[in-house]
């Protein structure tokens, strides 16, 4: 598994937030954003990065308040995130980008496609770090335990706290989203279950449902697999 220090880690301030990313530079298009999972970083996406930056411009944030960068209380929900993407989009040059967004970054992904129509070429979402199977390096453990420790954790959790008010109101929304999606269920989540990858996939109306064999933590556990996934949406979201 490649190490920590193969990531291209930088910050830069986005709509006046101090971000973490990491950025594959080269050619502007196809451009993939990744958003790090919770409680994760954008070290997360380590195992998938050699094959996706063959293939793409790869560019991998920390959303503000979670990883490594700087929290906004005001960001601290899914539509307001997704404005937030809005504003990454423009400053970051990434034209068009195809969304990858799983955990704490499916919601903000899906406003952002349905209150910005053609923003996005394509979205893929997803529906205790010791379940991940087969663990993860210790540098990268690390960076984890690092990005929320102090409070850092605590108040992250505003962000999903705000889903009782929030996600009833995207509900509504699916329905009139046209970029092209792709949800993906893994067959072991114990986190989330699959009636919440199928809520979606019935109420998007240019969605597929893809499964995978693997826990929560996908992108890690079966980084070649969902990393093919996410090149073949990438292709499906060109043509």
């Amino acid at each position: 598994m490649p190490t920590i220090t193969t990531l291209p880690v930088r910050f830069q301030t986005v709509d006046g937030v101090r971000i973490r990313y990491a950025d594959s530079g080269g050619a502007q298009r196809p451009a993939i954003l990744l958003t790090s999972p919770w409680p994760e970083s954008v070290y997360a996406f380590t195992p998938m990065w050699p094959s996706l930056s063959e293939r793409a411009r790869v560019f991998a944030v920390d959303l503000p308040g979670f990883g490594g960068s700087e929290r906004r209380e005001k960001l601290l929900s899914p539509r307001a995130m997704g404005a937030f993407l809005v504003s990454l989009v423009a400053e970051t040059g990434l034209e068009a980008p195809h969304v990858v967004a799983p955990d704490v970054g499916t919601a903000a992904a899906l406003f952002a496609a349905a209150d910005n129509p053609g923003l996005l070429a394509s979205v893929v979402v997803g529906a205790a770090l010791d379940t991940i199977a087969g663990g993860i390096p210790a540098d990268i453990r690390a960076d984890y335990v690092d990005c929320y420790a102090g409070d850092r954790f605590v108040e992250s959790m505003r962000y999903v706290r705000s889903y009782p008010q929030e996600l009833p109101v995207l509900a509504d929304l699916l329905p009139r989203i046209d970029t092209p999606m792709t949800i993906i269920a893994a067959r072991h989540d114990r986190v989330v279950p699959l009636a919440n990858a199928e809520f979606l996939h019935d109420r998007l109306p240019a969605s597929r449902l893809v499964t995978i064999d693997a826990g929560h933590f996908a992108w890690e556990e079966a980084p070649a697999e969902y990393a093919a996934i996410v090149l073949d949406s990438v292709t499906r979201g060109q043509s």
